[in-house]
């Protein structure tokens, strides 16, 4: 098995389990019993398929080869009678499946979760959104998506109090422009998600039932549905809050509903696991699709390379795909050769959608072939048939046997062409077309062609023309760039206000501490000495001599520059939130001016003749030459720092001066515990990010998904950069340099 529990799939499960458990109906009965096999977070989402297909790891004489036609029937008829059951014991009502406006997630086969900070959504040059260059992307790459989930929230979300609803607000163009970008993603056919986060109780109190003000915000802007963060289950509320206002919205937990939450969980992620098909073949049942085949499943794992196993699944069980590919600014992206499947699979899954949700849906048909897992969909007088091979091997030949019906016509869909069924003596029809290894297949049986199956067979037939096993399997991070500032204006001696750092040789280690990703590639930034972005990071550095500010610049004298230079940024959504009128507050003169993004920063550094520091730079200054975790040594002292703000209403940073004893070894002051500083920008083809130095006092309660402290000079904090309107925020600030005159 390829999964482990990691610290968040744990605390998710713990977090889903609460909820799950406060939204049980009075009336849930205990479940009957099902060949229960555990998906990710133990959540039962599969029901194993039959046991006679696996091999046996070292075979004997006499063991089986596969399952006969008795066993796969009892099988199914065991799945059948606990389905029957089981529905009954809930008391199951299907009517928000019957609710018209929520009929297009069922059609929803592909969803990808959305980063904001993706450039292709949101040109920061341009300064707006691009719905049509994200969009034509995935077209080009894997055939389009049916829906969105746009994700503005974690995990940069407690870097101030601004709580999840505050982020999706505070969206360039606030409100009126996120309901723009709404309108033209539902233009292109594209639905809309946003998600909602339980755990998030330690921000701005959003001053009503949670339920209450996502239901209003996602009328408000026009969203179709709501994505549960570490939800095993949306609870009942969130529904019925969206209904008391005529507003019905999807709701998709994350993990899986629990059985008694299925009726208004029309949607849910699907987190599998999955057999090792070399010696079970075995394609397990997607539970909550087996019990109401109008749910939709999006099949998901974010951190999967390799997306084969969830492609086969998906397909089979006829369900949809999560195309997570921006992992919290972490490209993973599908493979060449994944992006071409799901666009074949995609293609033909969307051509059938009352197929799909068929109640006579029959998972584990006969096949002729080991391995070859097909599952029947019939509607009206036509039956669907989806087809996996989960061999390493291409299989050829006859594949399926239908009892023959006079004028029925079949049709392999994946490949564009009409078959000619062999007819046996028993009235079988036998139809063969050929699989390659891991590959897909689907065949319609129907007596009635029409024009729309004409275009779908003349679509596919150039489309699956190469084989799948032709296109590039490699798996690779993406590279990232590190924005260069340039050298500010020399001065050999040490200006007003600023510190002189002598050159020498520093041994730069810092990791960073993002909650996930553990050490995989990708994660975190690439130096410029680095051939890839990781975790860790480490190089002794020859570090010229420069002038750093000795506290960070204050409101004081943001003013100054303000009044001197007329700076107004085109983004002013944000800018100086904590002014009036463009003014602070008296007592705000000598604290850490904030809200200011980093282009902002950059711009008072280039009127005053500086420039943002290194993040090398920074720890040097900090820590000076003997690695020391905090600048005045070895041993946290709370003393040195401001009080953390713990409440979910913080006041304002702390002045600079005020803790002279959190001096560096250089003499420089308030570097950790007070505002975060901005430093060093880094940018790959999708994401922008800047590696924050110092921490903050603001420690938000509750959860530990909010943006993680670095209050050690051996660690970093990475935040993605999307607009000035959202990166903007109460608790970064920053401190200039100065290169010195050799």
């Amino acid at each position: 098995m390829r999964f482990s529990l990691s610290p968040r799939r744990l605390a998710l499960v713990l977090a889903a389990l609460y909820l799950a458990h406060a939204a049980v109906p009075a009336h849930a009965a205990p479940p009957s019993p099902v060949p229960a096999f555990a998906g990710k977070f133990n959540t039962k989402q599969l029901i194993t398929g039959p046991d006679c297909l696996a091999l046996q790891w070292s075979q004997k004489p006499g063991d089986a080869f596969g399952c006969t036609d008795a066993q796969l029937a009892d099988w199914r008829a065991r799945l059948a009678e606990w389905r029957t059951a089981r529905l009954a014991e809930l008391r199951y009502d299907d009517a928000r499946y019957r609710e018209p406006a929520l009929a297009w997630a069922r059609r929803s086969f592909v969803q990808p979760q959305m980063m904001v900070h993706d450039r292709y959504f949101y040109d920061p040059v341009a300064g707006r959104y691009t719905v049509d260059r994200y969009l034509d992307d995935l077209v080009a790459r894997y055939g389009g998506i049916d829906s969105v989930l746009v994700w503005p929230i974690y995990p940069n979300i407690g870097i101030d109090n601004r709580n999840q609803l505050d982020m999706i607000e505070h969206l360039p163009g606030g409100k009126e422009g996120v309901k723009r970008m709404v309108a033209e993603f539902k233009a292109h056919g594209v639905r809309v998600l946003f998600p909602v986060m339980p755990w998030d109780t330690g921000t701005r109190d959003p001053g009503r039932p949670l339920p209450d003000a996502v239901a209003a915000l996602m009328k408000e802007l026009g969203a179709d549905g709501v994505n549960g963060d570490t939800m095993t289950g949306v609870p009942l509320a969130f529904s019925q809050a969206a209904e008391k206002i005529g507003y019905p919205l999807a709701f998709e937990p994350e993990i899986a509903p629990q059985e008694d939450q299925l009726g208004w969980n029309v949607m849910s992620w699907g987190y599998f696991d999955y057999p090792y098909a070399n010696q079970n073949p075995a394609v397990h049942v997607a539970k909550f699709k087996w019990l109401e085949p109008r749910h939709m499943v999006h099949v998901n794992d974010r951190w999967q390379r390799d997306r084969a196993d969830m492609l086969q699944f998906a397909f089979f069980n006829g369900v949809g795909i999560e195309t997570w590919e921006s992992v919290w600014g972490i490209w993973n992206g599908f493979t060449v050769r994944d992006s071409e499947a799901l666009r074949r699979i995609a293609t033909i899954s969307r051509a059938f959608p009352q197929h799909l949700t068929s109640r006579g849906w029959e998972p584990m048909t006969l096949t002729r072939q080991h391995g070859v897992l097909a599952s029947r969909w019939p509607h009206a007088d036509s039956t669907l048939y989806t087809i996996v091979n989960r061999n390493e091997y291409g299989v050829n030949g006859e594949q399926l046997a239908v009892p023959h019906v006079a004028g029925m016509r079949y049709f392999d869909v994946y490949h564009g062409v009409e078959l000619a069924p062999r007819r046996t003596t028993d009235g079988q029809d036998v139809l063969a077309f050929d699989l390659e290894g891991k590959g897909f297949g689907a065949v319609l049986a129907t007596g009635a062609k029409d024009a729309a199956l004409d275009r779908l067979l003349a679509t596919m037939r150039p489309m699956s023309a190469r084989p799948l096993a032709s296109y590039d399997r490699t798996w690779k991070p993406l590279p990232q760039r590190m924005v260069e500032q340039g050298a500010s204006p020399r001065s050999k001696p040490a200006p007003e206000g600023m510190r002189t750092i002598p050159a020498g040789l520093f041994d730069f280690r810092v990791t960073g501490i993002a909650v996930e990703g553990i050490n995989q590639a990708g994660v975190d930034v690439q130096y410029p000495w680095e051939d890839q972005p990781r975790r860790f990071h480490r190089k002794t550095l020859q570090v010229p001599s420069f002038h750093i500010d000795t506290y960070p610049v204050t409101n004081a004298q943001y003013q100054r520059f303000v009044d001197a230079s007329g700076y107004l940024p085109r983004d002013r959504q944000n800018y100086l939130r904590h002014w009036q009128d463009g003014r602070f507050a008296p007592e705000l003169a000598n604290r850490p001016v904030v809200w200011i993004s980093l282009d902002d920063a950059r711009a008072y550094a280039r009127w005053a003749g500086k420039r943002l520091p290194t993040s090398w730079e920074w720890q040097y200054a900090a820590q000076g030459t003997d690695g020391r975790l905090y600048p005045w040594g070895n041993e946290w002292d709370a003393g040195r720092v401001p009080k953390p703000e713990t409440g979910r209403d913080p006041g304002p940073p702390a002045p600079v001066d005020a803790h002279p004893g959190g001096a560096s070894p250089f003499g420089v002051m308030d570097l950790v515990g007070n505002v975060w500083q901005w430093t060093d920008e880094f940018s790959d083809e999708h994401t922008r990010a800047a590696v924050l130095r110092g921490g903050s006092l603001y420690r938000p309660q509750g959860s530990h998904w909010y943006f993680p402290q670095a209050q050690r000079l051996d660690q970093h904090g990475k935040f993605l950069l999307m607009a000035p309107s959202l990166d903007r925020n109460a608790f970064t600030g920053f401190r200039c340099v100065k290169d010195v005159q050799q």
